[in-house]
């Protein structure tokens, strides 16, 4: 049987923004999917991230196709926006953020075997555009790169399950 709406305790978007959050800012660097926005955006609502910033061609709520998979997240979730990641990503870093790309390097991560997360870190996730993934100009910024090990023929995830793992993963140590 089903929970009921009263047995899922949801939080008022009030509430939420209220509550304690996961210490994680979301970075999208010209995501040109405004559904994989909208997926983000409610992903991090389920998980309390702290925030998420658009950045380049990422379209910016209010928008109908960002709405169609946020489901109003749009509305709990803070978020900014800056024509330049670079300039979002030198204020994360002033603020003591560790900035991590998701993005397959030479040097990236594995996050089944490699130890990538410290306990109590703040970190940005940073999640590029669906084709041509993170700007070496941005890559060259982080702190760190991670990755999602596949075994298949695609060698790539769409970005919100992406950021659905990669949240969940740091989610799974956090609270």
């Amino acid at each position: 049987m089903k929970k009921s709406m009263s047995e899922l305790a949801r939080l008022s978007v009030e509430e939420f923004k209220n509550s304690s959050k996961l210490p994680c800012v979301v970075l999208l660097d010209n995501v040109r999917s405004q559904h994989n926005i909208g997926s983000v955006f409610r992903t991090s609502d389920a998980f309390r991230v702290s925030e998420i910033i658009l950045c380049g061609i990422t379209a910016t709520p209010p928008n109908k196709e960002i709405e169609k998979t946020a489901l109003g997240a749009t509305n709990s979730v803070s978020w900014r926006y800056f024509e330049n990641p670079t300039e979002a990503i030198d204020m994360l870093k002033k603020d003591g953020y560790t900035i991590i790309g998701v993005e397959q390097t030479h040097n990236s991560l594995k996050i089944d075997k490699d130890k990538w997360l410290n306990a109590n870190e703040k970190v940005v996730f940073v999640f590029g555009n669906e084709v041509f993934g993170i700007s070496e100009e941005v890559l060259n910024l982080c702190d760190k790169t991670i990755e999602i090990p596949q075994y298949g023929t695609k060698h790539s995830l769409n970005i919100s399950v992406c950021a659905g793992i990669i949240i969940w993963e740091m989610c799974k140590y956090s609270f």
